[in-house]
């Protein structure tokens, strides 16, 4: 729940103000008293305290009440587009509790793949703009609904839901929370319940994971790779791939990928087929389109393929339309006859379908949680923004350049890195400007080489043609 909407109890208070203002009624006439009558003028200043009581709400209205009153931060995606289309917004009111349901302040919040497909229209299970986005988040339970037993004012959570979870205070399902483990922080708290329920459910329901087998991983730096990477590690013998940039090879290499393959600069299947000529038991596909006939292709017998995103959609801050017709155009479909004489099995995964079964859910998260206290699965921090950095947040996973969660912090941010913030955007403008000049200096420096290339190309041809005049001097001479 996104808490917009405005709370019930709003318009039961002003019919209760409405009544609260009405008029007293005239006091019943006295019999007559000894005492003398008051003054004329303090007769008249009496009944125009009288007539100001009764015509003036605010005289005899209560304070607004709490919820009226009570405002809290949130993100908004005011439409579909760039970074900018995300933004910072006070919203009124405290969100209204239903049964079931708790009142969560939250600490933090987990930033997905899905929420930059989001941004851009591309993800189904965000209704449209304007609506606040998030799948998870960490926090205190500050008020508890009816129905609730297991959950109490005080209890540090984690929680799951389609969305409305970017901001500071949030009502959501009981049934859809769960505690945090002692020692774990909210940070890392907010970083399990979208990666690691996806990597768990896909490599032990769907997968079947068991020793000695392969596993393939795409994106093995990111939030799902890294669970996906460390959950396979606590089965025997597992034999990891992971594609990731050359850069992070080393940190994913410690985190148990066994062999780390540079999707940029190498063919993964080739590599993949080298090490591995038979293919591989089980290919984890966030990628989509091509990709995922490459995958099925890389199959062993009775391997299994589990395709969970359509991540080659995204290319750029908006909408890519070509790659977007591109990876529809390449979808891969197969015939259950292919799939029988192969004998090899293809399954979807799609945690944001999945929110109605709470059992399964509950389920793979208390496995998770229950490794986490065994030490054999920590979530992987990248970097912790403030909700004003949304942007750069996005940023900073759309262009690939985290390794592991990246995190949004909801504690506001303080005046001095505001103030900073200026002097980082004219660092970055400044930074370009000089990439700019570095890549125009490497272009002319090449053109140099070009020429000089071409140059020492041309002196062979001269000393030909010298040579040539001189064979045809004595010839000359000759005549």
């Amino acid at each position: 729940m996104s808490g917009e909407d405005a709370p019930a109890e709003q318009q039961q208070n002003a019919v209760d103000q409405k009544q609260e203002t009405k008029p007293a009624e005239e006091p019943k006439a006295e019999p007559p008293k000894t005492e003398p009558a008051p003054p004329a003028a303090d007769a008249a200043a009496a009944a125009d305290a009288a007539d100001a009581t009764a015509t003036d709400p605010a005289a005899t209205t209560e304070k607004v009440p709490e919820e009226d009153a009570f405002t809290y931060r949130a993100l908004v995606l005011t439409g579909y587009g760039g970074y900018d289309k995300v933004k910072l917004q006070v919203k009124k009111g405290k969100p209204a509790l239903k049964a079931g349901e708790v009142l969560v302040r939250v600490k933090a919040c987990g930033l997905n793949f899905a929420d930059l497909m989001a941004r851009q229209g591309l993800y189904d299970r965000l209704p449209s703009p304007p609506v606040t986005p998030g799948m998870e988040c960490s926090g205190v339970v500050e008020a508890v609904g009816e129905d609730v037993a297991e959950r109490k004012v005080g209890d540090k959570v984690m929680v799951l839901s389609r969305f409305g979870l970017w901001q500071e205070v949030a009502a959501v399902p009981a049934t859809h929370t769960f505690l945090i483990p002692e020692g774990m922080s909210f940070e890392e708290a907010a970083a399990i319940p979208v990666n690691y329920i996806t990597a768990y459910m896909m490599l032990f329901d769907f997968g079947n994971l068991r020793p000695n087998q392969s596993v393939l991983v795409h994106a093995a730096a990111g939030g799902v790779g890294i669970a996906a990477t460390q959950l396979c590690s606590t089965v025997k013998d597992v034999t990891v791939f992971g594609t990731a940039s050359a850069s992070k090879h080393e940190t994913i290499s410690q985190g148990g990928v066994t062999h780390p393959i540079d999707y940029r600069t190498k063919d993964y299947v080739e590599e993949v087929r080298k090490i591995s000529p038979k293919g591989m038991d089980i290919i984890l596909d966030p990628l989509g389109g091509s990709d995922t006939h490459k995958a099925y292709n890389l199959l062993k017998p009775m391997g299994k393929l589990i395709t969970y995103g359509a991540s080659n959609m995204l290319a750029g801050q908006k909408k890519n339309l070509l790659a977007v017709a591109k990876n529809w155009y390449h979808q891969f479909s197969i015939h259950t006859l292919s799939l029988i004489q192969g004998n090899k099995s293809v399954c979807g995964f799609h945690l944001g379908y999945l929110d109605g079964e709470t059992e399964l859910i509950t389920q793979a998260m208390n496995t998770i949680l229950d490794l986490y206290k065994q030490g054999k699965v920590k979530p992987r921090i990248d970097s912790t923004w403030h909700l004003e950095q949304v942007g750069d947040a996005m940023r900073k996973m759309q262009e690939r350049n985290n390794i592991g969660k990246v995190i949004l912090n909801t504690e506001p941010m303080p005046e001095e890195e505001k103030k900073e913030e200026p002097k980082k955007e004219d660092k970055k403008e400044d930074k370009k400007k000089d990439d700019k000049k570095k890549d125009d200096k490497k272009k002319d420096d090449g053109k140099k080489e070009e020429k000089k290339d071409d140059k020492k190309k041309e002196e062979p041809k001269k000393e030909e043609k010298k040579e040539e005049e001189k064979k045809e001097e004595p010839n000359k001479e000759e005549k």
